[in-house]
């Protein structure tokens, strides 16, 4: 996967506010991790299945329910790749600074 998906993944509101509530628990379901947010349990489904894609969370059928656990590696990467941009900013900045005190 590529860390585009994640992005986006996680560029709908909807569903940056169903990993914020997976972050606080080891897992869920779907008519819990859904409750509050208007939606219906297909569409809860639906966006569900794209942070699944994104390997951002696991669904696994339990009976009728399906349980929702927050898988962080894809997490990981993108905070890999948002430290390896800071680190490059900050570089950048080190060097505007020597440049302008010079």
């Amino acid at each position: 996967m590529t860390l585009a998906v994640t992005f986006k993944a996680l560029g709908d509101p909807i569903r940056l506010e169903m990993i914020k509530r997976l972050s606080g628990h080891s897992s869920q379901t779907v008519g819990s991790l859904s409750h509050g947010l208007g939606l219906t349990r297909q569409g809860a489904r639906k966006h569900l299945q794209v942070l699944a894609d994104a390997r951002l969370v696991l669904l696994r059928p339990r009976g009728r329910e399906v349980e929702v656990t927050l898988a962080p590696e894809a997490i990981d990467e993108a905070k890999a790749f948002i430290a390896e941009l800071e680190n490059r900013w900050d570089q950048r900045l080190k060097a505007l600074q020597e440049f302008v005190e010079d």
